[in-house]
């Protein structure tokens, strides 16, 4: 089981703030309120919790369906409503979160769901760093970018790339924007799609330049092939978690025999979906041989796209707790704590709110608070390291 696996990296002590220098980012979908383009594409009213809510367990032991805990807010929460955002940034804090990565959409100028970022823009209420990851896809039919029925194309050109940094730029100058040492930190979700991406990163930072900034600190998400960001014209990589490679055993569950790799007789919501076990994927990510470049760890606390894929084919990591994410927490913070400097010891979680992807620390109905608690208690074990 994972607690066997990971513990020699645990600790049991709980502490009301983060102790360590390892700063835990959270990403964080703006998807929760309706917008007239998934008016049109998906019903009047649509927003993720549609998806959320119709969800069901599709085998025994299956989490489904999640449901948000609430905590001071609505449980289907509606993010037009700005008190949510600092309510939730409130929570995140108390349990050591340093702050949210926001999804940033941009298709050639047009913007798609940022309703929360400009709202908080406004809002001195909220008091959390933040900043911006391009989520530089194509917008499908099926969540994922690979469909082809496509509702909106991503597309590039230099001209772009111009108009694109002088819209950002505004938003860097908030205070509660991100600098690493100076500057603000920007996150491209696919640089391998950019056309000409040290082009693009050149136009970008010279841009920073001229506003006044010592430069961009640019981030590319490892999320389908490793790559040396450097080749990409980028400071650094971010490990994208779950990594899909060290998705390498499906199992089936069947009936009074557990989980097994044999396919025969398995229970039918097992063989028509890709189950994993979160024990297995993060052993293998924690395998993962160490980069020549520079690339921050990543950790998540859970997966499963079920309530998106209701016909079938969806990817379920099963039997992840809180024992066992503190757990992947803890090795990871040890990773940064050998291998970075220590204002550098920034850690990615996926995420605050993947509703959708059964990818979220975010308070629920079934575990409560546990998976922030998991956090909290790996920050104390940091911060007993020194």
């Amino acid at each position: 089981m994972m607690r066997d696996f990971l513990a020699r990296f645990r600790r049991r002590r709980v502490v009301s703030g983060p102790l360590s220098t390892i700063k835990p980012w959270c990403f964080y979908l703006p998807q929760f309120h309706p917008i007239p383009e998934n008016d049109a594409w998906w019903g009047k009213g649509f927003t993720e919790w549609d998806n959320v809510r119709a969800a069901r367990p599709l085998f025994p032991g299956h989490d489904q369906p999640r449901r948000p805990a609430g905590n001071g807010y609505e449980d289907y929460y509606d993010l037009r409503n700005p008190s949510v955002l600092v309510r939730q940034a409130a929570l995140a804090r108390s349990f050591g979160i340093y702050g949210f990565v926001f999804y940033h959409y941009w298709f050639a100028g047009k913007r798609l769901l940022e309703t929360p970022v400009a709202d908080l823009r406004k809002n001195n209420a909220f008091k959390f760093p933040f900043f911006l990851c391009w989520a530089n896809e194509s917008w499908t039919r099926r969540w994922d970018g690979l469909d082809r029925e496509v509702l909106i194309r991503q597309t590039y050109s230099e001209a772009d790339d111009a108009a694109h940094i002088q819209f950002l730029l505004p938003i860097f100058q908030d205070p509660r924007y991100y600098k690493f040492r100076g500057r603000p930190v920007l996150m491209v979700y696919r640089s391998e799609d950019l056309p000409d991406p040290e082009r693009t990163a050149g136009t970008w930072r010279q841009a920073a330049r001229r506003a006044g900034f010592p430069g961009l600190y640019l981030l590319r998400v490892e999320g389908f092939q490793e790559q040396d960001p450097a080749r990409h014209g980028f400071d650094a990589a971010v490990e994208f978690a779950p990594d899909w490679r060290c998705l390498k055993r499906r199992v089936f569950w069947r009936e009074g025999g557990g989980w097994s790799e044999d396919r025969a007789g398995a229970h039918p919501g097992t063989r028509a979906n890709r189950v994993f076990l979160y024990a297995d994927v993060v052993r293998a990510m924690l395998a993962k041989p160490r980069p020549e470049y520079k690339r921050y760890p990543g950790v998540f606390a859970s997966w499963d796209n079920a309530a998106r894929r209701r016909k079938g084919d969806a990817t379920i990591i099963h039997g992840a707790d809180a024992a066992g994410f503190q757990a992947f927490v803890e090795a990871a913070g040890e990773r940064l704590r050998r291998e970075f400097d220590e204002d550098d010891r920034h850690l990615f979680i996926n995420a605050w709110n993947e509703w959708g992807e059964g990818c979220c620390i975010e308070p629920d109905r079934r575990h409560g608070t546990a998976f922030l608690e998991a956090v909290q208690r790996a920050l104390a074990v940091a911060g007993d390291k020194g």
